[in-house]
């Protein structure tokens, strides 16, 4: 039961609260570990596959723990992300002089929403598959790729919020100190861009599993004797 697939989904949903505790508490040198783990855990979510099919070692268990992972990685890390965003302008500024430079980001709104879309989507599909206990809704290529589109999107989120740590930014140079914030602040729209990809391909992916399990969602209910 305990096999190696099954070993690393449960690592994977443990390291979700971590990245996201890494996110939001540690800062620079946190931003940092929290991409590699994530990075990490994300590939664990394709090796898991990968050594069920090849070994034969594929459960029931694996099969209810794989979804837990994906949705506890996302909706966690993804919570973290908006808590970490204040609105209106990047963490983080650049003394010049008496004054004092500050590069914009996105508006925390832009993220917000296809996160929130995301998350709402994961506790919908999650209560009718507990609702339709029993009957199968197998996991379809459209869910696959939104999953695969979520961690790409995260990934460079996050690697927007260690950019500045990564190229070792110098408050005392205040010119480069400015491009590496804007080289950030293209990485987080880039991060955008792909969050509402993201966000689509979960809303359509979403929208297929009800319409598969509309038939047993309309039936009338099992009259008792």
């Amino acid at each position: 039961m305990w096999t190696i697939p099954n070993l690393l989904t449960v690592a994977r949903i443990a390291a979700a609260p971590v990245v996201a505790l890494l996110v939001v508490f540690a800062g620079d040198a946190g931003a940092i570990a929290a991409l590699v783990l994530f990075v990490v855990a994300a590939l664990t979510d394709f090796l898991d596959g990968w050594i069920a099919r090849r070994f034969d070692q594929m459960s029931r268990l694996g099969a209810m723990l794989d979804p837990i992972a994906d949705k506890a990685m996302a909706i966690l890390v993804l919570a973290a992300l908006i808590a970490s965003t204040a609105p209106g302008t990047v963490p983080g500024t650049v003394q010049m002089g008496d004054g004092l430079w500050t590069v914009t980001q996105p508006h925390a709104l832009a993220l917000a929403i296809p996160a929130l879309l995301i998350m709402l989507r994961e506790v919908l599909v999650s209560g009718l598959r507990e609702y339709l206990a029993g009957v199968p809704l197998a996991v379809t290529r459209l869910a696959k790729w939104k999953t695969t589109a979520q961690l790409v999107a995260i990934a460079v989120l996050l690697l927007a919020e260690a950019w500045p740590a990564l190229r070792g930014a110098d408050p005392r140079d205040y010119a480069a100190s400015l491009a590496i914030l804007g080289e950030a602040a293209d990485l987080r729209l880039g991060g955008i861009a792909l969050l509402w990809l993201a966000a689509g391909l979960t809303i359509v992916s979403g929208l297929d599993y009800f319409r598969k399990a509309w038939p047993h969602l309309s039936a009338p209910p099992a009259r008792e004797d």
